[in-house]
């Protein structure tokens, strides 16, 4: 029941706030771009970073300017590559469009920068992805190591701004600590930054979060409309499958806290048609792990017990974790998108579940470097390991987060 009354709040919330914001003066930074005729663009060669997300009142960035004359001399693909349809982690390969047969680079393969050659002739590189206000979402490192390439060869930089889908104000979860950086972590900001891809890639620069920036000319195609308070049914624009395991607004306000289970023993629903909406472990008592999590009242969700097998999905998990094994697990249903705490909620899910471990399984719980990786420390393993308790693990976030905050005020554009 509690799983039917969370659909029906988030169908009722998408429709009422679509039907309020039809005719919206909510601009993305590519619809900005296009509505000034792409006169920033005018006489020089374009490379353009980008994927299925890119669109313009549901017309692909792409054939906007193709069809405007603009020259578009080259595409680069991040992580799923440039329709979204590859599974994470599969290496992206090298090749043409075929509704403009130009050369597709990959930066999720063999380089996840561009190379001088790549951007040999170009006047400009351009960067439009929707992401999702999560450090560990790939397509913002991608991001900044193209901002390194594009400093190198001495072009200009340009980020077409879109929505943080979480809102701008939730910031949470630990700063990525200096050896600990990956491409799930390159840059030490929290899980969820309350940036928008603009701001953060002013904020990569400003703060010297990578090195060589100094001199790049990075510029911002800022959005019209957006204030920081929106989360993404209230831009009455319409969400897109941002990557396979990421379907709806409901998965990608999970995914801060949940997805830190990617890095445990546990399945997180991949090999499912609701990743990131269940957690299990085979032969955990859920009924148990349900009870314990709504007896602390998270704000803006509940657990019920539950049950599934994993099975291959390609295009979305090929070879999930149990494949084919049924797993007890706790479904998580958001029922306050606006009271949801998406990454304290996923520190007291870890804390609960490996609490409820037996002894024998705990010691293989945790794949040490994924989940260090995903946190971006050490520390919030280690608590977990010693028993501390999630209050007081989250309790000692708040100074780092608070430094954080003040930090990125520099360079909000909203």
């Amino acid at each position: 029941m509690t799983h039917l009354l969370s659909t029906l709040f988030f169908l009722l919330m998408i429709l009422s706030t679509t039907l309020a914001d039809a005719g919206s003066s909510i601009k993305t930074g590519a619809k900005v771009l296009y509505e000034s005729g792409f006169t920033e663009l005018k006489g020089k060669r374009v490379g353009l970073i980008t994927n299925h997300t890119a669109l313009v009142d549901g017309t692909h960035l792409i054939d906007l300017m193709h069809a405007c004359g603009v020259q578009l001399v080259a595409l680069f693909a991040p992580e799923h590559g440039l329709r979204g349809l590859k599974e994470d982690g599969e290496r992206i390969a090298e090749g043409v469009d075929q509704s403009t047969e130009l050369h597709v680079y990959s930066l999720y393969g063999k380089v996840k920068r561009p190379d001088p050659e790549m951007l040999r002739g170009l006047d400009i590189l351009l960067f439009d992805i929707q992401g999702i206000g999560t450090r560990f979402y790939t397509y913002i490192s991608t991001m900044g190591l193209a901002m390194q390439a594009a400093a190198a060869a001495h072009i200009p930089f340009m980020v077409l701004d879109r929505p943080n889908p979480l809102g701008g104000e939730y910031v949470a979860g630990p700063l990525l600590k200096e050896g600990f950086g990956s491409f799930v972590g390159e840059y030490p900001i929290p899980v969820a930054h309350g940036l928008t891809i603009g701001e953060l890639a002013l904020m990569i620069k400003g703060e010297r979060m990578l090195p060589g920036l100094d001199d790049l000319d990075l510029r911002v195609i800022r959005m019209q409309g957006w204030q920081r308070g929106m989360q993404w049914p209230e831009t009455g624009i319409a969400w897109v499958r941002t990557s396979p395991n990421i379907p709806d607004f409901e998965t990608a306000l999970l995914y801060p806290g949940i997805c830190l289970l990617e890095g445990t023993a546990a399945s997180v629903g991949r090999g499912t048609q609701e990743p990131f909406k269940l957690v299990g472990f085979p032969g955990i008592d859920a009924r148990e792990l349900a009870k314990r999590l709504n007896d602390k009242n998270l704000p803006g969700v509940r657990f019920e017990p539950t049950q599934f097998t994993p099975r291959s999905i390609p295009g979305m998990s090929s070879d999930p974790k149990f494949r084919d094994r049924p797993i007890t697990a706790v479904r998580i249903s958001v029922t306050n998108p606006r009271a949801y705490r998406p990454v304290e909620t996923g520190v007291q899910l870890v804390c609960s579940l490996y609490g409820a471990l037996p002894d024998k399984e705990r010691g293989t719980f945790f794949r040490q470097t994924g989940f260090d990786h995903l946190a971006g420390t050490a520390a919030l393993r280690t608590a977990i390991e010693a028993g501390a308790a999630p209050e007081e693990i989250l309790a000692g976030l708040h100074a780092d987060t608070e430094l954080f905050i003040e930090k990125r005020r520099h360079y909000l554009l909203y």
